[in-house]
């Protein structure tokens, strides 16, 4: 029984996929036969870019992990200041109204102007792409946990404090657990964020990653555009997968949401 429901969440999204692969592949024909300039640039032959792969996979594979390596760090950094003022900001309504404002004029800095200051300061690879992907996802998971914070039961708060609970209880045994939603709807918005980041950086100089053989393969022009194109698709991938782990975390943390119960039907 389980199994038939399985595939039968997993069939629309086959479908959808070998549709667009299809789409993909005649479009790609479709501008080689109308003798479009430079048409493989534009979309390449899917087959052509599997050929690709499998003689590049290694070095595709590699720069990506160092990518992601970075990503990870920066988003782990991201996520820890961003809970950290969450907590102080729903514990005074002073540093809310002194730090919040700066928090939301820090995301009006466009990341394309930000990342090469931030790579002319420290003039350290790694330091950038950490600190860009910790900028982009400190934001959306703190203004996510503040909303989870503040979402508590207020008969639930009205209870812990007649039984005298402490502050540190109070946020340990209610407050904590009914925000874990609300941040981790933060922490799947800044995952793919992270990635992005870490990508930028590395298109400003790096010796190292995704982004550099990105704008390699871009340098040389239509000779390399196959590559190209991979790089493209696996940093696409990267931002799925960071999406897909948090949200299996999230399963696994918070298995009482509604989302997540079994139907009455299901044996």
């Amino acid at each position: 029984m389980k199994s038939q429901i399985s595939l039968g969440r997993l069939t629309p999204a086959v479908v959808v996929v070998l549709a667009l692969l299809l789409i993909w592949q005649f479009l790609s024909w479709f501008l080689v036969i109308l003798e479009v300039p430079l048409a493989q640039s534009k979309i390449p032959y899917l087959h052509e870019l599997a050929l690709t792969f499998s003689t590049y996979s290694g070095t595709l594979f590699s720069e990506c992990s160092v990518t992601l390596t970075n990503a990870v760090m920066g988003f782990a950094l991201g996520a820890l200041g961003g809970v950290f003022l969450a907590v102080l900001m729903s514990i005074s309504k002073w540093v809310e109204q002194l730090a919040f404002p700066y928090a939301v004029a820090s995301q009006m800095i466009p990341i394309l102007g930000l990342a090469p200051i931030v790579y002319g300061i420290f003039r350290d690879e790694q330091i950038s792409r950490v600190l860009i992907a910790a900028y982009m996802t400190f934001f959306p998971v703190a203004l996510n946990c503040l909303r989870g914070l503040r979402s508590a039961d207020p008969q639930a708060l009205e209870l812990m404090y007649s039984y005298a609970a402490k502050p540190w209880s109070v946020y340990w045994r209610l407050r904590f657990p009914q925000s874990l939603p609300s941040l981790f709807s933060g922490l799947k918005i800044a995952a793919p964020l992270a990635v992005t980041g870490a990508i930028l950086v590395e298109l400003m100089g790096a010796t190292r990653g995704l982004g550099v053989i990105m704008l390699r393969n871009l340098y040389y022009g239509p000779s390399h555009n196959y590559m190209f194109w991979l790089t493209v698709i696996f940093g696409a991938a990267l931002g799925i997968l960071s999406y897909l782990i948090v949200s299996l975390i999230e399963r696994m943390v918070t298995p009482w949401q509604p989302e997540f119960r079994k139907s009455g039907g299901d044996e």
